[in-house]
């Protein structure tokens, strides 16, 4: 194949002038050559078509050729569409999944031709050999193919000289990335296909002969069928030492036959080794789809969502679950389920002493089991009932939500149109608002518009945010002691830009006491849509709050601006004044590009003061 278009292949001739419609520039070199004809070829096509060699010239079959090819003597040009479609299809099957997606930009018949299902067939077979099954949807062999393109775990160390992200290593089984959880040694991902990994740290020999520990440098397959699975909630990854995994295995009907159904069952794991220390099985009728863990090791309380939104839970005494010996739990109805029988619950989060249940409506509903975390959360004990943990406690909340997170004493919530509410301790900064004024009830973040994910740990949060060009960028607020704020060490009460190049898809994240994670993939089915905010909600101007962004009435604007000078006039040292300047400007309602300018002219600056002798000034200075 690759003799034939060599042997019509004539002197490169200057580019056409007007506008073209190929996809030289799209596709790179090779690409390019298919379009070059010869000087002298096309002279003699002017001439006589008898025994000249036709070079053909790609363009775009609705638009016709190209202005200007009269006046230069060339008749008749050949269409792409005149090439077998399989032959075409064949053709860009070769190329990066970048650039088939660039192409399809290029017009409208190489967006039907990159459209097609036999492309992205080839595509993912290519990428995922041992895929065989392309799961449902509209366009499910597409979906696969950028599934697998985009798939990465990548982390960063918070510890060392020079912090950089890496990446893991790559299962070649996995389709896709789902979710992942850290725990004490290792990580776990699970795969679009159901496939649980048991990605490994271990010494590993450098390329200078060096042996070194890297983490998550090796996989091994946990198990398959896996629906979830979780682990313990609390932030420090010390305390996760069993992986409870959620799946569907075979179970036989009747014993001594040879049929079998599929039933959901728990499986308990060590996380240090992967061996499976402890399976409950459920009956048949029962199907879950999310599981969640709260509470102490030995009170160790499990709750399982259900496909119709209800939610069940059991109680498990974790330090005996490696004894060999078996035993039969109870499964009870929840009281959220129980008391509002009418919600159907969507998705659960959970941390140590606190549940969070998110309605298919967009409701919020809370259940908090002590009252130092409630305190913390609603700034008072008037509604807790030690005797009742279980009520379900309603936030008021003005639209739908989305997607949350939920650390150990504040939440973050996202609505249908892309704002970001916080609530909670704010002892550190770690809600963003520009203070450390708790809040007991949510209170939006202004300058936070359409993140892509969101985490709270136990005195920070991260948000990953994504621009107008789709390049992503990672903020956060909060304590920064550790590392765990790249950039910020003294940390921040308001969400600035951290030290972390992002990757191009990344979608959710997670941060331990000594690495940062980041989980990239991209489903083309399923992300967040936000919905335009009506005129009447826009016009509205939030209450002045130095959190809270620039308010909209020029009188208030001018009120904010007096109160950052006197912020910045209280600070007693040039440095503190200039990361005082930092926040402020976190706080403004800029775009990305102009805080990034403001944040790196105050590094200059500040390095620049931190370097000049401290002597006094003169009258001149």
């Amino acid at each position: 194949m690759g003799e034939g278009p060599r042997s019509l292949r004539g002197p490169r001739g200057p580019p056409s002038p007007g506008r073209g419609h190929g996809v030289g520039k799209a596709t790179g070199t090779e690409a390019r050559e298919l379009i070059t004809g010869g000087q002298e070829a096309q002279r003699e096509e002017g001439r006589s078509r008898e025994g000249a060699v036709r070079m053909v010239k790609r363009s775009c079959p609705s638009c016709g050729p190209e202005p200007g090819d009269e006046e230069k003597g060339r008749e008749n040009p050949i269409s792409v569409q005149r090439f077998p479609p399989e032959l075409v299809e064949h053709i860009i099957s070769f190329l990066p999944v970048r650039d088939v997606v660039t192409l399809s930009q290029t017009c409208h018949y190489f967006h039907e031709v990159c459209k097609a299902e036999g492309v992205w067939r080839r595509i993912c077979r290519r990428l995922s050999p041992r895929l065989r099954e392309q799961g449902s949807g509209v366009q499910p062999w597409k979906r696969a193919a950028i599934l697998n393109y985009t798939k990465g775990l990548y982390f960063q160390a918070f510890g060392g000289r020079r912090p950089c992200l890496s990446k893991s290593v790559a299962p070649m089984l996995a389709h896709g990335y789902r979710r992942f959880l850290p725990t004490k040694d290792h990580v776990f991902i699970l795969d679009y296909a159901g496939t649980l990994f048991f990605l490994k740290n271990a010494l590993v020999s450098s390329t200078l002969g060096q042996i070194q520990w890297k983490r998550a440098c090796r996989y091994v397959v946990l198990c398959r069928g896996a629906k979830d699975f979780a682990s313990d909630p609390r932030c420090d990854t010390v305390y996760r030492k069993y992986l409870y995994v959620l799946a569907t295995r075979e179970q036989p009907t009747v014993v001594g036959t040879t049929g079998s159904r599929a039933c959901d069952c728990v499986e308990v794991y060590l996380q240090s080794s992967g061996q499976r220390v402890f399976k409950m099985t459920f009956h048949h009728s029962m199907s879950f789809k999310q599981i969640v863990l709260i509470g102490q090791e030995t009170q160790r309380a499990l709750l399982l969502l259900t496909e119709e939104g209800r939610i069940y839970s059991l109680v498990v005494n974790e330090t005996q679950l490696d004894l060999p010996r078996s035993y039969t739990v109870q499964l009870a109805l929840r009281k959220v389920s129980h008391c509002l029988p009418h919600l159907r619950v969507t998705y659960m989060a959970s941390n140590q002493s606190s549940t969070l249940y998110i309605t298919d409506q967009g409701g919020v509903y809370f259940e908090v089991h002590t009252p130092g975390v409630y305190r913390d959360l609603f700034g008072t004990l008037q509604a807790f009932d030690p005797l009742d943990q279980q009520m379900p406690l309603a936030l008021s909340l003005p639209a739908k939500i989305l997607f949350c997170a939920l650390g150990y004493n504040h939440v973050g919530l996202v609505d249908e149109f892309g704002r970001t509410f916080m609530q909670g301790n704010n002892r550190y900064g770690q809600l963003g608002t520009g203070d450390k004024m708790d809040r007991g009830e949510p209170t939006q973040v202004h300058y936070l518009q359409h993140p892509v994910a969101l985490w709270c740990g136990l005195n920070h949060s991260l948000v990953l945010s994504q621009g107008s060009d789709f390049s992503k960028e990672l903020l956060g607020c909060g304590c920064g002691a550790g590392g765990r704020l790249p950039g910020w060490p003294k940390g921040s009460a308001s969400f600035v830009k951290l030290h972390v190049k992002v990757p191009l898809c990344a979608c959710s994240l997670c941060s331990t006491r000594d690495c940062l994670y980041m989980l990239s993939s991209h489903d083309i089915e399923h992300h967040p849509t936000y919905r335009d905010l009506p005129a009447s909600k826009v016009v509205g101007t939030p209450e002045p709050s130095l959190g809270a962004g620039a308010p909209q009435d020029p009188e208030e604007a001018a009120w904010a601006c007096e109160e950052y000078l006197s912020q910045i006039h209280s600070c007693p040292t040039l440095q503190d004044r200039m990361e005082k300047m930092k926040e402020i400007v976190g706080w403004m309602p800029l775009i990305a590009a102009q805080k990034d300018f403001f944040w790196e002219a105050l590094d200059m600056l500040q390095r620049d003061a931190a370097g000049a002798d401290q002597g006094p000034s003169s009258p001149e200075s």
